[in-house]
C-alpha cells in the first residue's frame, strides 16, 4: 500500500428468518507521515489529501511495529511513516491502533 492511501474492509452477516442477529464490522486503515501527535488524544496524518487529517483515540490503543512488536506510544514522532486502524463514529475517526510503518528518514 502506497503512503496516503486508504482501505476499508467490510463484514456483514445478514439477519436470517430464524432471528439471527445482525454483525457489522467495517475496518478502516489510512497510511501516512505523523505531522502531529499527542498520546492518547489526537494524530494528525499527512495523507493524499491536501489537508492532514485528524485522528482521535479511542479508550484503549495499541502501538505495534510493522512486525508485531508492541511499543510505547512515545516512539511516535513527527515525520514517522504510520498506518492508523480506525472505526467512524459520526464524524469523527477513533484510532485503536498505530503501526509504524517505517522510522523517519
Amino acid at each position: 500500500m502506497a503512503y496516503g492511501q486508504t482501505s476499508t474492509s467490510s463484514t456483514n452477516v445478514a439477519t436470517g428468518t430464524n432471528g439471527a442477529t445482525e454483525t457489522t464490522t467495517t475496518t478502516t486503515e489510512s497510511t501516512g507521515t505523523v505531522t502531529e501527535f499527542t498520546p492518547g488524544r489526537v494524530l494528525f496524518l499527512k495523507t493524499e489529501a491536501a489537508e492532514p487529517v485528524r485522528y482521535k483515540f479511542g479508550k484503549m490503543v495499541t502501538y505495534v511495529t510493522s512486525d508485531g512488536k508492541v511499543i510505547e506510544a512515545s516512539k511516535i514522532r513527527k515525520d514517522s511513516k504510520v498506518r492508523v486502524h480506525y472505526l467512524k463514529d459520526g464524524d469523527d475517526m477513533v484510532v485503536d491502533k498505530v503501526i509504524v510503518t517505517r522510522d523517519r528518514d
